[in-house]
């Protein structure tokens, strides 16, 4: 039968594949996409983007870190959008597409995190991150008072509010972003969160949101393999840390990582290059190449008599870290306890006063069998010994008989103990231990990345208070680094000057 004009003008634009009509289908208020390189997350939300275009108020918008970046996603909608509804106009000046019904989606940026105040007073139903994890949890936590309802009082359609976002792993935002999507549960399993607010009479209100994270790799995306399948190659030749994560989808390993020796399980790829053939229960059990470790009772054996440290990192709006630890006879230290003082939020504080906080640390120190009658020497950052603005952190805590020294706060070097304390010897054995328990230890420090503006430093936005309770205790038993095992001397087997001659000179071990 022959096709009618209309139908011969109906063509496919744009069929999502599976695992995107997958990240489509889901209902939940929040969705993030991705996890590796070349799934197709950019195109997801650009078309998830137009799901709502019908409804002449709609508003949307897609946001990128950099203006810069921004340009390419801005780029592939003028692909799809023109193609898709040749009747809507993009507005180069406000970095805007008008659909012919009316409705709008808008290009942003949050280049600093001053910048997300530039939306204050805007609303959107839907909200797109493209790379969520180059943003803050500031940054991306304002837009949800910001996703709300572009209602018409002449229109009786109603519009849907939610959020979605794509990434890969790494970045400023890689540590929130796992503990919000990737850690509670397996890919494609709804995350639900019971909230609690109160009304103006007190009453309380009970409020549920749900997430979910939609894993895709390259190998999900055969329209690209079909295009170039050469860029299977590109990310084979990746350095190993940025492959896993980039090809593999593996959120334990990012390029930038700051601390990439620490290991909460056993490095069974490093004991193997050793010789090392036993399994990974068998190198736990004897604590070798791995530095969490199942508790030492700390009340029997020479571990009676172990030096007990305390470390501490001030916090109010932001946590508060004080570690407890324990230094064996051979100055190996251990990790015992934490008192981290943050919310269910990453990196949010729960604004404790001095006076709330050594009263805590007072206690567990009377209480806790491996701390109480000890002496405990403590070391702290030294500006909590500051008088500027009246008594001094330092001068609180002494009230509550919890007495420190200041700490050492050379950034470089107290982080390059860090790393010697992290360094294995020959036979899988560091010189720091980590209790199974230290969980905001184990947590945030592989999520440290390495400075953009101090390239030899740790990123001070993240969440460190941790890292910085580490790093006074280190510089306070500070180590040497492990030396390498030693290296045959190259030398030449023949003269240099031979080379003048047209011979060749040749490299080799020395005997």
């Amino acid at each position: 039968m022959k096709k009618t004009p209309d139908e011969e003008d109906q063509r496919v634009i744009w069929s999502p594949q599976p695992k995107q009509a997958e990240f489509m289908r889901r209902t939940e208020y929040e969705a993030l996409y991705g996890g590796a390189a070349g799934g197709g997350k950019s195109d997801a939300l650009l078309i998830e983007a137009l799901r709502q275009v019908d409804i002449p108020h709609y508003r949307a918008i897609l946001f990128r870190k950099t203006y810069e970046q921004l340009s390419e996603l801005i780029d592939r909608s003028q692909t799809l959008y023109s193609l898709a509804f040749p009747k809507a106009k993009y507005n180069d000046g406000k970095h805007m597409w008008r659909f012919p019904s009316g409705a709008k989606i808008f290009f942003g940026n949050m280049q600093y995190a001053k910048d997300r105040t530039n939306y204050q007073g805007k609303r959107y139903d839907f909200i797109g991150f493209d790379e969520l994890t180059h943003f803050t949890w500031e940054e991306y936590s304002y837009m949800f008072s910001r996703n709300r309802p572009s209602r018409h009082p002449r229109s009786s359609k109603k519009t849907i509010c939610y959020m979605r976002g794509a990434t890969n792993p790494g970045g400023v935002g890689h540590g929130w972003v796992k503990e919000r999507f990737i850690a509670p549960a397996e890919p494609g399993t709804t995350i639900s969160e019971e909230l609690t607010i109160r009304d103006p009479d007190g009453k309380p209100i009970s409020i549920v949101r749900d997430r979910v994270f939609i894993q895709a790799s390259v190998f999900d995306n055969k329209a690209l393999l079909d295009e170039d399948p050469e860029y299977l190659g590109s990310l084979a030749l990746l350095p190993e840390k940025e492959r896993k994560a980039l090809l593999e989808g593996d959120w334990d390993s990012y390029e930038g990582q700051y601390f990439k020796e620490f290991r909460a399980a056993p490095d069974l790829n490093a004991a193997r290059e050793h010789g090392c053939t036993e399994s990974a229960e068998e190198l736990l059990r004897q604590r070798r190449w791995v530095h969490v470790i199942d508790p030492i009772d700390l009340t029997h054996g020479e571990a009676r008599n172990w030096t007990i440290y305390r470390s501490y990192d001030f916090g109010y709006a932001r946590p508060f870290s004080c570690a407890w630890w324990a230094v064996d006879f051979d100055g190996t230290l251990y990790r015992i306890l934490e008192m981290y003082g943050c919310t269910k939020v990453p990196n949010e504080g729960l604004k404790w006063t001095p006076e709330q906080q050594f009263k805590e640390i007072a206690r567990v120190e009377r209480e806790h069998p491996w701390l109480r009658g000890k002496e405990i020497l403590g070391v702290a950052d030294p500006s909590i010994w500051d008088k500027s603005r009246g008594e001094s952190i330092a001068e609180t805590a002494a009230k509550w008989r919890v007495y420190f020294t200041p700490g050492d706060n050379e950034r470089i070097p107290g982080w390059m103990q860090c790393h010697y304390r992290l360094q294995f010897d020959e036979h899988g054995f560091p010189r720091m231990y980590v209790f199974k328990g230290c969980d905001a230890f184990i947590r945030t420090i592989p999520l440290m990345m390495y400075s953009t503006a101090k390239p030899e430093d740790l990123d001070t936005t993240q969440e460190d208070h941790a890292a910085d309770d580490w790093r006074y205790m280190c510089m306070a038993r500070p180590i040497a680094p492990l030396r390498p095992p030693a290296q045959k001397e190259l030398q030449f087997i023949n003269d240099p000057l031979n080379q003048l001659k047209g011979r060749n000179d040749r490299w080799t071990n020395s005997r």
